[in-house]
């Protein structure tokens, strides 16, 4: 499978912005999708994953409350709705796809990585 990140910017804090991941290939067996972001000198942060068919959205902390993922099953295509950001949400966001049976929080878990997208959040 090839994952295609975009929809990043500069945005200020306040504000939202919505992420997309256009997925494509071969498909069949894969069973997550995820959101990761990547701060500089920082690890690879989980920030939620969702089931290939759009359904058991998992967050992480950090981002509850004011971050969504869905998915558009006819286009392919998975989004992370960002509302309400802040300063510390400034970094590269990946979108990942996996075939585990479980969605998993540790980015080495994940086999398949689309390009980064980048978000900057002023204050």
């Amino acid at each position: 499978v090839q994952l295609q990140a975009s929809g990043g910017g500069l945005v200020q804090a306040g504000g939202s912005l919505r992420l997309s991941c256009l997925a494509s290939g071969r498909q069949f067996n894969m069973n997550f999708l995820a959101w990761f972001r990547q701060a500089p000198g920082k690890e690879r942060e989980f920030v939620g994953s969702i089931t290939w068919s759009g359904g058991s959205p998992v967050y992480a902390n950090s981002v509850k409350g004011r971050f969504t993922i869905s998915r558009d099953n006819a286009k392919d295509t998975v989004y992370l709705q960002m509302n309400d950001l802040i300063p510390e949400d400034t970094a590269v966001y990946y979108c990942a796809a996996n075939w585990a049976a479980y969605t998993d929080n540790r980015a080495i878990a994940w086999a398949y990585w689309g390009q980064g997208t980048q978000v900057t959040v002023s204050s």
